[in-house]
């Protein structure tokens, strides 16, 4: 499967999800603007500064490059959707932000001093050739800082993910299995499979929130394109089944408050 866009051909994953991921850029800002926290925990961890040069893969509206910037070091982007990299151009109009897929990098071997990708890797039809990819960017010894979800049952959005997980595309039939990433081990032996020194591992915990119910409806039918797939005539059932599954995460002023875990490896490449 093959799509183009933005000039550039896309094949695989970005293909499947660049479409989908695209479809409410502002709804999903409303998501990725809070992300914050996680991304202050990775940059805690590693050492950038001015003229470093950081990939983020899977930059979506480029709140955490941003932060990069804010840092004197230089951001680069990559994302599937158009839609998210027009957004993130935006955010940062100087930055080097492009469309395309994981699995093939459009960037010279040994570049940047550090590679991220926050709840991206797991998009690809295989992981491990996508931080083969990361690996190959980066210049020898540089992190590559690898997020996943944390335990299901530290994750308030476990109701809403069980409500639309039957909407998703199929994994391509040739994928790899997918595993459960939080798994103690999981991701160090998809880094090493891909030629990456696997080190340190770290959890954050921090909380969405969103002020009323309409702000949740929009908000999280907008990632993976969730509203796209279940389609106009089904989306406002989606809707409800979301708003029911996480009452007893409403406040009593109304807004909604959904404490997540995730689970980042720290590898490095070779």
């Amino acid at each position: 499967m093959a799509s183009t866009t933005d000039g550039v051909e896309l094949r695989g994953s970005a293909a499947r999800w660049g479409p989908l991921w695209g479809s409410r850029p502002g709804d999903w800002a409303q998501s990725e603007e809070q992300q914050v926290p996680t991304y202050q925990a990775a940059l805690e961890r590693v050492q950038i500064g001015p003229g470093q040069c950081v990939l983020d893969i899977g930059c979506g509206v480029g709140v955490f490059l941003h932060l990069v910037a804010d840092r004197g070091a230089q951001p680069f982007g990559l994302d599937a959707s158009e839609s998210l990299i027009a957004a993130a151009r935006e955010r940062l109009p100087h930055a080097d932000l492009r469309v395309g897929d994981m699995e093939s990098l459009p960037y010279e071997d040994d570049t940047f001093d550090l590679v991220t990708g926050f709840e991206s890797f797991f998009f690809a039809n295989d992981m491990v050739a996508a931080l083969r990819e990361a690996g190959r960017v980066a210049k020898p010894g540089a992190p590559v800082v690898i997020q996943v979800w944390g335990p299901h049952e530290r994750n308030d959005l476990e109701a809403m993910k069980a409500i639309v997980r039957r909407f998703f595309p199929p994994r391509p039939a040739d994928a790899p299995a997918e595993p459960d990433y939080s798994e103690p081990g999981v991701l160090e032996h998809m880094a090493t499979e891909a030629g990456l020194d696997p080190g340190s591992t770290f959890e954050s915990t921090w909380s969405y929130e969103f002020g009323d119910e309409e702000t949740v409806r929009r908000a999280l039918v907008a990632p993976a394109g969730i509203a796209a797939l279940v389609g106009p005539d089904r989306e406002d059932d989606v809707k409800d089944a979301i708003v029911n599954g996480l009452a007893t995460h409403r406040t009593a002023d109304g807004s909604y408050r959904l404490q997540n875990t995730f689970h980042s490896l720290i590898a490095r490449a070779r």
